[in-house]
């Protein structure tokens, strides 16, 4: 199973890994053989201070919270890790920030959150982590892995997500989450609902997609609802 998350990591060689969270080194070790230098963020500082007493060639571990981390400082990188299911989210806005840099990120996680991550627009699981996530990269589950991989072994699934930038259809991608988020505030609500508080009712019934509910939409159609309304400039909208 590790070997085959490394060989995601790196088709070929990557001249740079960055590592999220990586305890034992498991991981690592695979990745060590493949990337030209790998960079692995820990925050424990026993876990730490045992990866580093490995003494893996070309790596370098920092004693760092991930989520007070910038991961565009070492520039172009590949980003892969194993990650939390209680900070999941998190940590995927903090990967998604560094895009421009970012080639792309290979991610194991609770394969629920995958699965809500990848998504697509009518899906039971599609919401507010499928529109962040696929509003700035291409998002895929690789390969879910069972439970006996792990020692001990976790009470839930887990898969391998990809994410691949690319660019958002909005210009200010932070207005456009903050909309996202007011559709899908009350998810068995329709738009026309969950909008009121924001719009006037004459203009939000004007939409064709006034009745529909927010997982109805795709990104793009989101995006364009979104621009609709903005251009509208109503007054009780707070952007």
């Amino acid at each position: 199973m590790l070997q085959r998350i490394a060989e995601a990591v790196c088709g070929g060689e990557e001249p740079l890994v960055i590592e999220i969270g990586p305890g034992r080194g498991a991981l690592t070790r695979q990745l060590v053989q493949r990337a030209g230098r790998v960079i692995a963020i820990e925050v424990d500082p026993v876990l730490a201070a045992q990866l580093e007493s490995q003494a893996l060639p070309r790596l370098t571990v920092l004693r760092q919270d991930i989520l007070e981390t910038d991961l565009s400082q070492w520039g172009q990188a590949v980003i892969a890790g194993n990650l939390p299911y209680y900070i999941t989210s998190p940590i995927l806005h903090r990967i998604l920030a560094a895009r421009s840099v970012l080639k792309h990120a290979i991610l194991l996680m609770q394969k629920e959150v995958a699965e809500r991550a990848a998504s697509p627009a009518g899906s039971r699981t599609y919401g507010y982590l499928s529109v962040a996530a696929q509003l700035f990269a291409r998002v895929e589950v690789l390969f879910s892995v069972r439970p006996g991989a792990f020692q001990p072994p976790p009470k839930v699934d887990s898969a391998v997500l990809r994410l691949t930038p690319q660019p958002p259809v909005v210009d200010d991608p932070e207005g456009f989450l903050r909309f996202a988020g007011w559709c899908f505030e009350h998810k068995r609500k329709t738009l026309r609902n969950n909008l009121a508080p924001h719009y006037e009712e004459s203009l939000i019934g004007a939409q064709p997609e006034a009745s529909l509910r927010a997982e109805q939409l795709s990104v793009e159609r989101m995006a364009a609802l979104y621009r609709r309304l903005k251009v509208a400039g109503h007054p009780h909208l707070q952007y």
